[in-house]
């Protein structure tokens, strides 16, 4: 079955239907990594997006389910150049494309991806849509293009309720803003007893745990639109608990100490950025998904240094706080796919619990 891929630009691209037979709107994103594609899809961060992929083969060891980042896909839709008909791995449990069709995901493959995320490139992620209606006039689809916008995600995403996971010494919460299953996987393969807790937790709650750490997760959208959470955090700070932040958490944390956040031309979203860090001068390769970043000149150098910047834009990366047990970073150190370089931040942040 044919599908179209319509952008608010105006560029239509036609293709064959993929996954579930259904329209979508959505912000459009591209995704550099080779490997990983069902990470992509389960990470809670990519709410309200649908994701191009860069690599031209997609699906060809099929899905294993134990690798997924969350319980369903959270992508809007899922864009290839081309789709592996069987997929071959001795871990697989099923075929992509029914993947897609059990969690109502649609795509469209068969496209021209390296002129689309050149678009992309040029002119910044925009909205679109996945439909395949072949539309003779597209004033109404337009506005229904032109009007999307994401909000509200980091609610669709965070879990319902708490529970705890591991059973090691030191004893950290977690904050779910649409959490990646794997950091705390790696928290607990570090030797921590986590706790998860939704977004909406009160800080008051938190701390009358009194845990040895907080760590803040990644999540989706507008780090400015989430003020509750916001003041939450202001008080987290206040405790002079030890607080390792990741991706969204990062972003949060610099909003609750009065910094910026602006949203990026077309983000950062795979798995092989450098980032370096500014006390050694070593650069890591790191695994990242993000359309926001902190404002550099925004960030009171009386509070916090950089710690990591971006090799390629120069962008902020990690922040360390001068006067509190507090570290952030924008990439992934749990890098679930992706490179390993940075697991070491785990360690960083069982020895600021250590040493409160």
């Amino acid at each position: 079955m044919k599908a179209y891929l319509i952008l608010e630009d105006g560029n239509v691209f036609e293709g064959k239907s993929i996954g579930a037979i259904k329209e979508v709107v959505s912000e459009f994103v591209f995704n550099t990594s080779m490997t990983g594609y069902l990470e992509v899809l389960t990470d809670p961060s990519y709410a309200g997006q649908s994701v191009v992929m860069t690599y031209p083969l997609i699906g060809n060891y099929g899905v294993c389910l134990d690798d997924q980042e969350s319980y369903k896909p959270h992508v809007e839709g899922f864009v290839v150049n081309e789709l592996a008909r069987l997929g071959s791995n001795f871990r697989k449990n099923i075929e992509l494309e029914d993947y897609l069709k059990q969690h109502n995901i649609p795509g469209i493959q068969g496209i021209d991806t390296r002129n689309l995320t050149k678009i992309i490139r040029s002119k910044g992620c925009m909205n679109g849509m996945i439909t395949t209606n072949k539309y003779d006039d597209l004033t109404e689809v337009m506005k229904k293009i032109h009007d999307f916008k994401v909000t509200g995600v980091v609610e669709k995403t965070t879990c319902k309720e708490s529970y705890i996971l591991g059973d090691g010494i030191k004893k950290v919460a977690l904050l779910d803003y649409g959490a990646k299953a794997n950091i705390a996987k790696s928290l607990v393969r570090h030797g921590c007893q986590v706790t998860v807790y939704p977004a909406s937790t009160t800080a008051d709650e938190i701390l009358a745990n009194d845990y040895d750490g907080i760590m803040l997760s990644n999540g989706a959208g507008d780090p400015a639109e989430n003020v509750q959470i916001i003041e939450e955090i202001k008080t987290l700070v206040k405790s002079g608990k030890p607080i390792f932040a990741i991706c969204l958490g990062h972003q949060l944390m610099a909003l609750a100490h009065g910094f910026k956040t602006e949203k990026m031309k077309y983000g950062h979203h795979g798995a092989n950025h450098p980032v370096k860090d500014l006390k050694t001068g070593r650069v890591y390769i790191s695994t990242q998904n993000h359309n926001y970043v902190i404002k550099t000149d925004s960030i009171d150098e009386t509070v916090a240094k950089p710690w990591f910047i971006n090799v390629n834009d120069k962008t902020i990366e990690g922040l360390e706080y001068l006067n509190e047990n507090i570290k952030t970073v924008q990439f992934h150190p749990e890098a679930c796919a992706g490179p390993l370089d940075t697991d070491a931040l785990f360690e960083e942040f069982i020895k600021m619990m250590e040493v409160k």
